[in-house]
């Protein structure tokens, strides 16, 4: 496989669900016939209104709000600065560009994910910090409403904010919603592990917008003392991260991980050797950490993509850079280093369904495999969970998950849970018992739904793939249609539950079936288009890795002291 299929790999598992290709789109620029605008600490801001169709309010947009100053020329690595102040009234009604990454597959992305019926066309360039915000005109002027903020997706190489339409959650449940954007790939994650380039640039962007938020966010009518940030995959790798730094204190009061948490990805403990690599593929190797950061703040936009493109998957990721992680997410989650918030967490239940095989062109799988050819993908394949996985640890997953398998289809179906498993589900029930045992509320949830939109296109066995559940998070059914009946429900219960949460910091309402805490009986909702409570998921299948990965870090610390 290509250097750049496999970052084209990385980013579809961390981003983009195919499914949503069938229903992909833009939304219709509405009514401009009212104009908004709003006077921010920065200077004056002019949007538009929509009318979402079926909700009785409409909506205010305002795209393109700049939250720090242009990351270029010499702030390239280095921390987010404010943004200048401007004259006049600034024209809020144009979609931002996308962080640095390749033009043709960030389209390409985020057409897959959008909750829009038609396209947007998204421009790329380093200049980038930018938020999105929609909010609801209410009846009630003077009433502060919650914010809901959301943290894209895309395996911190990849993704948009303006991927996401917050129009349909604003006019169904009176909530301000703000889609961010951060820095990405090179630009956003570089490290070389000291005082030169510290690192988790995008995570300080993250941080940036929030403060943002916390100084603006009224004159929009929210609430800067209800803020919930939410995200999906790395977005959820994202808000896990936030959740865990002391920077982001206070700037947010609930959070929601959807099918990512900062423990077993995207996080790296050798800063040196990632930027090694860079250094090497860009022509940047050099004595000093200081003269290589320096050749690739030389870098012109194009070269820092072209240099992305020649790299692996997960070839940059965050770090413990004394600032934003003063350690590892795992230490800190261990310490109980956490800000204290209501949590809600999640999975798919079937997150290596269709996207992840297709992508890294499984051989023909949706029939069936035969055991030979699935050792030798999960031998390849475990890397994204274990680093050095050793031929025992190979063994040991394959005895459990395909061993007995009787015929081909248990086989494919096997190996998927066996790369899902710890990638997304031990990851997510991790980080949910460290929050529970804080004394944290904690919600989690199985999104259970196969998208009506998957006839035809994704196979028959695959229930709910990685990302699936965004649409019903946002309302696709009432911006772009594709849906049946069930599935406007089904959308408007999820809609429901997450803006209860963020207006309250717990999911429940009238209505809803009851959503149970995650307590030492790990109780936890299915969400399907029936709703109902369970505990222990896959109770077995994490005792499994539970285990193995302590035998895994018990030999690599006898491995160290050797």
């Amino acid at each position: 496989m290509a250097a750049g299929e496999d970052t084209l790999l990385l980013s579809l598992i961390l981003t983009v669900g195919v499914t949503a290709l069938v229903a992909t789109g833009k939304l219709q620029k509405g009514q401009k016939a009212e104009q908004p605008e709003v006077v921010t600490k920065y200077g004056r801001v002019r949007g538009y209104q929509f009318k979402v169709d079926t909700a009785e309010r409409s909506v205010n947009v305002f795209l393109g709000l700049p939250f720090a100053k242009p990351p270029i020329g010499p702030l390239r690595f280095s921390e987010p600065q404010p943004p200048e102040t401007w004259k006049g009234v600034r024209d809020a009604t144009s979609y931002p560009p996308m962080c640095l990454q390749d033009k043709v597959q960030g389209q390409v992305f985020s057409d897959s994910i959008t909750n829009r019926k038609e396209k947007v066309l998204l421009q790329v360039s380093e200049d980038c910090l930018y938020l999105n915000v929609y909010t609801p005109l209410s009846t009630e002027k003077k009433e502060k409403l919650p914010v809901f903020v959301w943290i894209h997706g895309g395996g911190l190489v990849f993704g948009a904010a303006s991927s996401y339409d917050g129009s349909a959650l604003a006019a169904f449940d009176n909530v301000v919603v703000v889609t961010i954007q951060y820095r990405l790939g090179i630009a956003g994650y570089f490290s070389t592990g000291d005082q030169h380039a510290r690192g988790n640039w995008g995570y300080l962007d993250q941080v940036a917008a929030l403060q943002w938020i916390q100084e603006n966010i009224i004159h929009f009518g929210g609430d800067s003392g209800s803020v919930t940030i939410a995200g999906e995959s790395a977005g959820g790798v994202s808000v896990s991260a936030l959740v865990l730094s002391p920077l982001a204190k206070g700037l947010f009061h609930k959070a929601i991980s959807e099918s990512g948490t900062a423990v077993r990805v995207l996080f790296t403990e050798q800063p040196e050797e990632e930027a090694r690599r860079i250094a090497a593929a860009s022509g940047c190797e050099k004595s000093s950490s200081a003269a290589v950061v320096e050749c690739l703040r030389e870098k012109t936009e194009e070269e820092i993509v072209q240099i992305t493109l020649k790299m692996p998957s997960l070839f940059i990721s965050a770090s413990a850079d004394g600032v934003f992680f003063p350690k590892s997410p795992k230490q800190l989650l261990s310490e109980k280093v956490i800000n204290a918030v209501p949590y809600i967490i999640g999975v798919n239940n079937c997150e290596f369904g269709w996207i992840l095989p297709t992508i890294m062109k499984f051989p023909a799988y949706t029939d069936g495999l035969d055991k030979d050819v699935a050792r030798q993908i999960l031998q390849s394949s475990l890397a994204l969970s274990f680093k050095d996985v050793t031929s025992e640890v190979v063994e040991q997953v394959y005895s459990e998950y395909i061993g007995k398998a009787e015929n081909r289809a248990q086989v494919r179906d096997g190996l998927l849970n066996a790369l899902g498993d710890p990638l997304f589900v031990l990851s997510a029930i991790e980080v949910a018992r460290y929050h529970r045992d804080a004394g944290n509320p904690v919600y989690f949830y199985e999104f259970q739904h196969r998208p009506s939109s998957a006839t035809g296109v994704v196979p028959e066995f695959v229930k709910a793939d990685h990302t699936d559940e965004i649409a019903f998070v946002f309302g696709k059914p009432f911006l772009a249609g594709y849906a049946t009946e069930e599935e406007n429900k089904l959308s408007r219960t999820v809609m429901r539950y997450w803006t209860n949460f963020a207006r309250n910091g717990n999911p429940n309402g009238e209505g809803l079936v009851h959503w149970p805490q995650y307590d030492l009986d790990e109780r936890y909702l299915e969400i399907d288009l029936m709703q109902k409570a369970a505990k222990k998921l896959k109770e077995r299948k994490m005792e499994f890795w539970t285990q193995l990965t302590k035998q895994v870090m018990n030999e690599r610390r006898e491995h160290t002291d050797l």
